[in-house]
């Protein structure tokens, strides 16, 4: 599966914490979780099994909450069995299209 999610703070404990700070927490969760990943200016990206997927997605929801007592979560899943690296192979495919 693939899984696009964006988890935020939606008030800190901590005044001085930028949200940039506490989304790095959750990003870092990501990328120390060895599956294939991509971060952009409004979402990440991850990919792999079900129950790895979405454990990944809660602990960086759990890091977001060492700093907040809310938290905002937003998750869109691609869920297809047997398919894999389609990270990348699904932007190879629009790309095809985009040169013909």
């Amino acid at each position: 599966m693939i899984a696009a999610f964006s988890v935020a703070p939606t008030v800190t404990n901590n005044s001085n914490a930028e949200m940039s700070d506490v989304v790095a927490q959750a990003v870092k969760v990501v990328r120390e979780s060895g599956l294939p990943h991509e971060t952009t200016a409004m979402f990440t990206t991850i990919e792999g099994e079900w129950d790895e997927v979405m454990d990944v997605i809660k602990r960086a929801t759990q890091a977001v909450e060492e700093v907040s007592p809310r938290v905002s979560l937003v998750v869109k899943a691609d869920i297809r069995p047997g398919y894999e690296n389609m990270l990348q192979q699904k932007v190879e495919s629009l790309n095809k299209h985009l040169e013909a």
